[in-house]
């Protein structure tokens, strides 16, 4: 048994669709999470500056004497985490891995949708992962830049008809490109999942790389005799206003924020 936390990291807040999940999976965790607020979006920023970020990030969790850190942000995830992790004494995981090889596993015919932000998919991470596990598959990508702010500005109901058109007119080409699986490439997607769902069709089989990560998680540590049998506590760090933070979490939680949440100084972080 292994009482250190696992620590998660995001641009904002939807990285606790990762933390629901894992607690979900490992009940008995204590979790760290570091929300980065204060610099939130990651997803419209050069590549050199997302990989200094997520260094930082990585190396406040860290300071918690923490055993694994999941990397709950497409954006990071697709532009180099491997690198960053290199630095890293703890495993780390990033979501791409994940949700490539579960998509993998779900396609029947070989042709595979990819969401997320600008930066996520011009990197071409979801293509490569890809394609290394299933040579001849067939991708179709679309950014989708709205998406973020729509759920962070609550625009999340499946019958909101300004999310509804802003989907419609993201996932056309995606869906008109006949795949039947689609990798959510954002942990915000997730929230909006039964909008895409309706957009796409019932033949198509949804991935969310939170999830995915989550559960390689947990049989890593199972695998590994990591796990705390004895925990459960929640832990929260934003850059920005915890505040704001607390009324948006429960949306991403599925219920209550069940823990305190504090705010740490940029500043602080960047010494």
């Amino acid at each position: 048994m292994d009482r250190r936390p696992i620590g998660v990291f995001d641009s904002g807040l939807g990285g606790l669709t990762a933390v629901k999940m894992l607690s979900k999976v490992l009940p008995c965790e204590d979790i760290i999470y570091f929300g980065d607020t204060g610099r939130v979006p990651y997803g419209g920023r050069s590549r050199e500056t997302i990989m200094k970020y997520a260094g930082e990030d990585i190396a406040f969790l860290r300071s918690f004497d923490i055993k694994a850190v999941l990397a709950a942000c497409g954006t990071v995830s697709t532009n180099g985490l491997e690198k960053v992790a290199e630095d890293s004494d703890v495993p780390v995981w990033g979501v791409v891995g994940a949700a490539a090889r579960e998509a993998v596993r779900m396609t029947k015919n070989g042709t595979i949708g990819i969401i997320g932000t600008k930066a996520s998919i011009s990197s071409g991470a979801y293509d490569r992962a890809i394609a290394a596990l299933l040579p001849g598959a067939v991708t179709a990508k679309a950014a989708c830049p709205l998406f973020v702010p729509l759920v962070e500005a609550g625009k999340t109901g499946r019958d909101d008809p300004v999310l509804r058109l802003v989907a419609e007119e993201y996932l056309a080409p995606v869906r008109d490109a006949g795949v039947d699986t689609l990798i959510l490439g954002c942990t915000h997607y997730p929230i909006i999942a039964e909008t895409i769902a309706d957009i796409m069709g019932p033949e198509v089989s949804l991935i969310d790389p939170g999830s995915a990560s989550a559960r390689e998680i947990a049989e890593y540590l199972r695998e590994n005799g990591l796990v705390n049998e004895e925990g459960g506590s929640r832990r929260y760090f934003v850059s920005d206003s915890p505040e704001a933070f607390s009324e948006s979490a429960r949306l991403f939680l599925g219920g209550e924020l069940m823990g305190e949440v504090m705010k740490v100084s940029l500043e602080e972080m960047q010494r």
